[in-house]
Formats: C-alpha cells, structure tokens, sequence
C-alpha cells in the first residue's frame, strides 16, 4: 500500500489530464454537426480509450 501511495503525486496529474481531455472532447463532439464516422462510436472510443481516445478524435474525427 505504500508504494501506492508513493505513486499518487504522479498519477493526480494523469487522472485530471484524461478528465479534461475526455470533457472537452466530448463537448466538441456534441457541438460538432459531422464527423468521420458516426457520433455515437467517437463518443464509445473517447470514453473508453483513456488519453489516447480524445487525442485520436480531436486530431482525427473531425470533419472541418
């Protein structure tokens, strides 16, 4: 358990970053009228895919 708790510091800032991209990526894709593929698996891919998942959609799914 200690050694969990060692590995706290460093894992608060992955945690917020994965919330902040995951929200804001979903924000855009609810705002967004098209993108590549259908709305509802960017949104099952941004959920579930972690960091990667958001970066995938706001670099890829996007239709400009």
């Amino acid at each position: 358990m200690e050694e969990f708790i060692q590995w706290i510091p460093f894992l608060i800032p992955v945690f917020l970053l994965q919330i902040f991209l995951m929200v804001f990526a979903l924000a855009d894709l609810i705002k967004r009228e098209r993108t590549k593929g259908p709305k509802w698996m960017w949104a099952l891919i941004i959920v579930f895919v972690n960091i990667i998942g958001p970066l995938v959609y706001l670099f890829v799914g996007r239709e400009e």
